[in-house]
C-alpha cells in the first residue's frame, strides 16, 4: 500500500502545503496511523478517496497551523521596498503596516484565514482551492471578499467611496 499511494499522495501534499520536508511528514505520519489503526482499513469502501481527504486534511491542519504562528520578520521586508524608501521613516512605517496586515490576517476567522492564505500566499486559484477544501468557487470567493473587508477594516481603509464597474473597482465620484 506505502510503495502504491506514497508517490502521488506525497505530490499532492507538496501542491498544497508547497514545501517538501512537510509533506514528507504528512504522509509519513498519515502511513503510521493507518497501520496503527489497520483493524479499520477493512471499514474504509475506498481507500484512495480516504487516503487523498486525509493527506488534503492534514495539509490544511498544517496550513492553519502555520498561519497562526507566522508571522514576517521587519527585517525579511522585500528588497524593493528597502529602495523605494530611501527615508529610514519610510521603512519604519512599512514595517508597521505590514505587522498590522499580519495582525489582521491572523485575526481572520480559521476557515477565512486558509482560504486567504491559498489564494493570496499560495497562489492557488479560486478553483483549485475550491476543490481542495471541498467547497463552491462561490464560496472561496466570498471568504476572499471578507477577508479583504476585514483586513481593510483593521487598518481604517474605507473602500465606500469605490464602486465596481464591469468587473473592476474604479473611485467613485462623491
Amino acid at each position: 500500500m506505502f510503495r502504491h499511494y506514497y508517490t502521488g499522495l506525497f505530490q499532492f501534499a507538496v501542491s498544497i502545503v508547497k514545501l517538501k520536508e512537510p509533506a514528507e511528514e504528512i504522509v509519513g505520519d498519515l502511513f503510521v496511523a493507518i497501520w496503527n489503526k489497520r483493524s479499520a482499513i477493512t471499514n474504509i469502501s475506498n481507500l484512495k478517496v480516504y487516503l487523498y481527504i486525509s493527506v488534503k486534511n492534514r495539509c490544511l491542519n498544517y496550513i492553519s497551523r502555520k498561519a497562526d504562528i507566522r508571522s514576517i520578520d521587519p527585517d525579511q521586508l522585500d528588497t524593493t521596498c528597502s529602495e523605494l524608501a530611501a527615508d529610514p521613516l519610510d521603512l519604519i512605517v512599512a514595517s508597521e503596516l505590514l505587522q498590522s496586515v499580519n495582525k489582521a490576517i491572523r485575526e481572520l476567522p480559521p476557515k477565512c484565514r486558509v482560504v486567504y492564505k491559498l489564494v493570496k500566499e499560495d497562489g492557488l486559484a479560486y478553483k483549485e482551492v475550491a476543490e481542495v477544501l471541498n467547497i463552491s468557487q462561490r464560496t472561496v470567493e466570498h471568504h476572499i471578499a471578507a477577508a479583504v473587508r476585514k483586513i481593510a477594516a483593521s487598518l481604517n481603509i474605507d473602500f465606500s467611496a469605490y464602486q465596481k464597474s464591469s468587473g473592476e473597482y474604479v473611485r467613485g465620484e462623491r
